[in-house]
């Protein structure tokens, strides 16, 4: 095999790969013991066909996609290996020549990693971010874990309240006629909740139990359904049972039972201390965000489109994958959504080539600051991700081959780049 390099523009490069003539006729053969079963000539049983017989009959080229599907999957490879240049997307393949007694010739467009020309990515400007915590901010915390805490009650002594929990049944009409998926029985919904139409909970707060009340809504015009988009509608609704949260009472009970604390002053010292921590954490992550993006705007770089649509392509097999963990298909998503394939993948591109510029930028900085991760500091990276997944660290090494552990190692340098830009930065 050969392998020639041409550059073209915006980072894109054509290899073209030659194959020996004795190959090309390795691979003709074995397409022909692969599919000589498949074709059936009078006179002889399926399998049996002479080669030389097959070709005359169908010409020479019906063992030539299987070759060249066979020689492309083989040689390319190679190529990549032995290309000095990085290779950042899939190849468009097209084939030059194919033909007896000659080379395979074919011909791979890909598109190659940018240069990246850095700009200021030191003294950048940042916002200050307040770590203070305010009494409103512990009360709101402690509140929310009497929510988490309260008990729910049946109520029938009267209407429905904001934040209740009712069962319900309803049907829609349009212009006085009932519309498809407008009906729901003994629907559990809470007041407040958005869950439905807008304006459609606020008009239950008053209804009492088992008393018929009318609720009268607009469809936003951006409804999923076409055909109620930016319709009046009538529903007739009927409230089956109303239930409450009881919230416990605030006192040193409650402190004991939410957390480690023995006194409610104990507890409430406690969460202005978690506030405190998570603020300082969010001021980081946002010092740092604000910093690099500012680096990455000040950077120059061409990005091949090829590279945004692998990435694109990976950001929404992810998506997929992380939609299959919740019960859903992606088709069963696009249905509920009403987003297709195309237009997900659209909407995508700005972020997938947001990532790809972030990630450049930080290794060139990387490259740059000349970091290096030392197998000391891999070592605790592997210990830190081993307790986090309750195994053995030498456990987890068994799992992870020599390219794992380099990926590691450069995912290591691009984050100590993210904290060389953040630390560096000023605040206005």
């Amino acid at each position: 095999m050969s392998l020639q390099v041409e550059k073209l523009e915006h980072n894109m490069a054509k290899l073209t790969i030659e194959v020996a003539a004795e190959e090309v006729e390795k691979a003709i053969q074995t397409a022909y013991l692969k599919e000589r079963k498949k074709i059936s000539v009078p006179g002889f049983r399926k399998g049996k066909v002479p080669r030389q017989m097959i070709e005359k009959m169908y010409g020479a080229e019906i063992f030539y996609d299987e070759a060249a599907n066979s020689m492309i999957s083989e040689a390319y490879p190679k190529a990549y290996d032995e290309c000095e240049e990085e290779i950042v997307s899939q190849p468009q393949i097209d084939i030059v020549q194919l033909e007896k007694g000659k080379p395979f010739i074919f011909t791979a467009e890909v598109a190659l990693k940018p240069e990246v020309t850095l700009g200021e990515y030191k003294g950048l400007k940042v916002d200050k971010y307040s770590t203070r915590v305010t009494q409103k901010e512990i009360d709101e915390e402690v509140e929310k874990e009497r929510e988490r805490n309260a008990r729910t009650i049946e109520v029938t002594d009267r209407a429905v309240q904001d934040k209740d929990i009712v069962t319900l049944d309803f049907e829609g009409f349009v212009d006085g006629v009932a519309f498809d998926g407008g009906k729901g029985t003994d629907y559990p919904l809470t007041i407040g909740s958005g869950s439905f139409i807008p304006g459609f909970e606020e008009q239950l707060i008053g209804a009492e139990i088992e008393k018929e009340i009318e609720v009268n809504v607009t469809f936003p015009e951006d409804y999923q359904s076409e055909e109620l988009a930016g319709k009046a509608a009538t529903f007739k609704c009927i409230v089956h049972a109303i239930k409450a949260k009881e919230l416990p009472e605030l006192d040193d009970e409650f402190a004991s039972e939410v957390s480690e604390c023995e006194t409610l002053d104990d507890y409430k010292a406690e969460v202005k201390k978690n506030i405190k921590e998570r603020k300082e954490r969010e001021g980081k992550e946002k010092r740092e965000d604000q910093a690099v993006e500012q680096a990455v705007e000040n950077a120059q770089m061409d990005i091949p489109q090829p590279m945004i649509d692998l990435q694109v392509r990976q950001m929404t097999e992810d998506f997929a994958r992380r939609v299959q963990q919740q019960g859903l298909s992606l088709e069963q998503y696009f249905q509920f959504t009403g987003l297709n394939s195309e237009k997900m993948m659209e909407e995508m591109k700005p972020q997938a080539e947001k990532r790809i510029r972030t990630r450049l930028v930080l290794e060139a900085v990387v490259k740059a600051e000349n970091i290096e991760i030392s197998e000391e500091r891999l070592e605790e990276e592997l210990k830190t991700m081993a307790e986090s997944y309750q195994m053995d660290v030498e456990k987890l090494k068994e799992f992870m081959g020599e390219n794992e552990k380099a990926q590691m190692k450069e995912d290591i340098a691009v984050q100590e780049a993210v904290t060389l830009i953040s630390d560096a930065a000023v605040e206005a």
